[in-house]
């Protein structure tokens, strides 16, 4: 019972959490909130004895993607974004699209069923630990969508760039 109520309370509070992210007029506060939804995040992990999850999700979300964010919110001028009136009627629209997404989330999570055991079993994973079980899977079962992913990212990056220096030779 204890570990249920353990989960049902993350669940909630990562919830409420994602909608007080969304619904805050000041984005620095958005980031500060988005800070204590990663560490609910990381203690999920941690519930599921997933430690090395639970470190990357503070190393690198709770600290660099959050610094970034800080960095990107100070970089704009978000003066005249806090005093103008952004809200210009869309709310319905928001609130039925997000309703119909909840609805096939929730219609989709009833179909699903549980497949064959893998080779993974739990007694496997804690004999050779976290972090050797999932760079075994990732680097010789998904090593192809791995790489794709990261050609993708770097395909990015470098359209960053050159979107800079783009902007920076107009004088922009």
């Amino acid at each position: 019972m204890l570990p249920i109520l353990f989960f049902l309370y993350h669940a909630v509070v990562i919830i409420a959490l994602s909608v007080v992210i969304i619904t805050r007029r000041n984005p620095v506060h958005s980031v500060l909130w988005m800070l204590v939804l990663f560490f609910h995040i990381a203690s999920l992990y941690l519930f599921l004895n997933a430690e090395f999850l639970a470190a990357v999700q503070i190393i690198l979300y709770a600290g660099a993607i959050l610094v970034l964010f800080l960095f990107v919110i100070m970089m704009l001028n978000i003066k005249h974004e806090l005093n103008a009136d952004i809200c210009i009627g869309e709310w319905p629209i928001g609130v039925a699209i997000g309703l119909s997404v909840m609805t096939l989330v929730i219609l989709g999570i009833g179909k699903f069923s549980h497949g064959p055991m893998g080779q993974a079993s739990i007694e496997a994973v804690k004999a050779e630990t976290h972090t050797k079980a999932l760079g075994r899977v990732l680097y010789m079962d998904y090593l192809f969508p791995f790489e794709i992913a990261s050609i993708i990212l770097l395909i990015a990056i470098v359209g960053a760039i050159v979107l800079a220096k783009k902007e920076k030779a107009s004088g922009g």
